[in-house]
């Protein structure tokens, strides 16, 4: 019988590695899986390098984690979110790759659909573009970017059932769908579980296939306290 629910956040994460490319889900803290990163604290990888869309939001999440000292890189579009990684990267002890939006996403995106690369004109005569391939298309300049795969994605979606199959709620989709795809550990932190066929097959945007393990945490402002 296949089941991937997991009881403890700490518990799925336990096989992450020193070093690992971790991409989390959300944008600010809509759709942000804050008590994996909790479990990921509570597990101890370190040297960790995060690909995210910004750098999180006050003092809990991914800035408790980089405050602890844990994150070695952040790529991301915007990452002046959180006062622990100005002082941190001022400071040298972070390093940070700016990647735009839709480039971020779109490299995401190739990983997971086994895509060697896309050339696209954002940043283009930039800074942003020093030290990448250019290339001239009908009069144009575009930059070569490389797909963005991780060795573990971290997500949350609002439901799921035991085979991973997500469904997620208005805004919390932004990031998470397609970071489950390029990651060769899916983890998902779920609102709700529900039971085999519950989720019509036309509402799951997440398949199975690309999840690995599922984390039910119920969702109460702020999210209840968890026991790892």
């Amino acid at each position: 019988m296949i089941n991937k629910q997991v009881a403890r956040a700490a518990e799925a994460l336990a096989d992450v590695r020193d070093g690992s490319t971790i991409l989390v889900g959300g944008f600010g803290q809509i759709g942000h899986p804050m008590a994996l990163i909790d479990g990921l604290i509570e597990q101890g990888a370190r040297d960790l390098v995060i690909v995210c869309n910004n750098a999180g939001v006050g003092t809990s999440g991914l800035p408790r984690l980089m405050k602890l000292g844990r994150v070695a890189k952040i790529i991301c579009s915007y990452p002046r979110t959180a006062a622990v990684f100005t002082e941190l990267y001022a400071a040298g002890k972070l390093e940070l790759e700016i990647t735009p939006q839709g480039t971020l996403a779109e490299r995401i995106r190739a990983a997971g659909a086994g895509i060697g690369g896309f050339y696209t004109r954002t940043s283009a005569g930039t800074l942003l573009a020093a030290g990448k391939e250019t290339r001239e298309i009908d009069g144009v300049a575009y930059v070569f970017e490389k797909p963005l795969k991780g060795d573990v994605a971290i997500i949350e979606a609002w439901e799921g059932d035991r085979w991973g199959n997500l469904t997620y709620r208005g805004s919390g989709q932004n990031f998470n769908p397609v970071m489950a795809t390029a990651a060769a550990l899916t983890v998902a932190q779920v609102q709700r579980v529900v039971e085999l066929g519950a989720i019509d097959p036309e509402d799951v945007v997440t398949p199975s296939i690309f999840v690995d393990r599922v984390v039910e945490i119920p969702y109460e402002p702020p999210y209840p306290a968890i026991s790892y």
